[in-house]
């Protein structure tokens, strides 16, 4: 009997192969990551405008061509009609997962991965509090292994910082920073401890220069963005963790972990994020970030595990 195998569907973007690639991992089953770019007039049309079994794919797209998967894991409204063209060309066969509201009618795939924020329900709708991602026990674990030594002497709390950046809706400039800068010396002096921070490709140079102004003479570690990303390592060994608000994954990810998660504001936001925030604050498991240490705790929420094992479930009954 040939061995099940999945495809990954994303445009590439880190946030997207981040939730669907995390799904994967989760589910169990060997899987390729496939980055799909769309032809005209594919890329400009909405997904419930497209005729049934069309890819649209550019020719700089991933190709898709049989043997089909088992399991087809799409993200983003790009890849939307691609996944629904190999559900189609498999016969059915192929059991389909899009992660965020699709925009079409729920009953076209087999199953959808929606945050609270999207509003959609239905019989094969899975709600999330948040983005799917790879943050696992044995992920940190291995990751923090390989940071333990570099951390070892650092002064205690270790505050782990994860910075990101300007996007459609949230502003990050170098003023930002300042304030932020700021609050964190505050922080630290008033723990005691020490910051272990990590930009991300979005920060910005000029951000992360004032960034690195305002923490001068502070505890910290600040990471030059050369070598692998110490994200990761950082979640591990961290005490407690500090996020911007600009990044769902970001947010759920330190979640994951059941330590305390303050949210820095960034001037801007859209209703999608602000809904985010204010729900998982009600839920106790975030509180913003004021420059004052703060103590609580909450139960970690892993919506990847969960949904893996409903596919699991569902393809096991199919």
């Amino acid at each position: 009997m040939t061995e099940k195998f999945a495809w990954v569907l994303t445009e590439g973007m880190a946030g997207m192969v981040t939730q669907a690639v995390g799904l994967a991992e989760a589910v169990g089953l060997p899987f390729e990551e496939k980055v799909i770019k769309l032809s005209l007039p594919w890329r400009w049309l909405l997904p419930r405008f497209w005729p049934r079994g069309v890819a649209g794919l550019a020719g700089t797209s991933d190709p898709l061509t049989p043997p089909w998967p088992d399991l087809v894991i799409s993200c983003g409204r790009k890849s939307v009609g691609p996944a629904l063209s190999v559900k189609h060309q498999s016969g059915d066969r192929t059991f389909a997962v899009h992660i965020q509201n699709p925009h079409l009618s729920s009953g076209a795939f087999d199953l959808i991965v929606a945050a609270t924020h999207d509003r959609l329900t239905g019989e094969n709708v899975v709600v999330t509090k948040g983005a799917l991602h790879r943050t696992t026990a044995a992920r940190l674990d291995a990751a923090g292994a390989g940071y333990r030594d570099a951390l070892a002497a650092v002064p205690r709390p270790l505050t782990a910082v994860l910075v990101g950046g300007p996007n459609r809706v949230y502003r990050m400039t170098p003023d930002v920073m300042k304030i932020f800068a700021s609050k964190l010396k505050a922080f630290t002096e008033a723990t005691g401890g020490s910051l272990a921070v990590t930009p991300s490709r979005r920060t910005g140079a000029e951000n992360v220069a004032a960034l690195r102004a305002g923490l001068k003479d502070t505890a910290a570690v600040i990471w030059d963005g050369t070598g692998d990303n110490p994200y990761f390592g950082y979640l591990a060994l961290a005490d407690q963790i500090v996020v911007t608000c600009d990044s769902v994954s970001m947010v759920s990810e330190a979640c994951a972990t059941g330590k305390p998660v303050y949210v820095v504001d960034l001037p801007g936001g859209g209703d999608k994020f602000r809904q985010f925030h204010d729900d998982l604050r009600k839920d106790g498991i975030t509180r913003p970030f004021t420059g004052v240490p703060e103590d609580w705790h909450y139960e970690p929420f892993d919506d990847t595990a969960r949904v893996a094992a409903e596919i699991q479930r569902r393809m096991g009954h199919a």
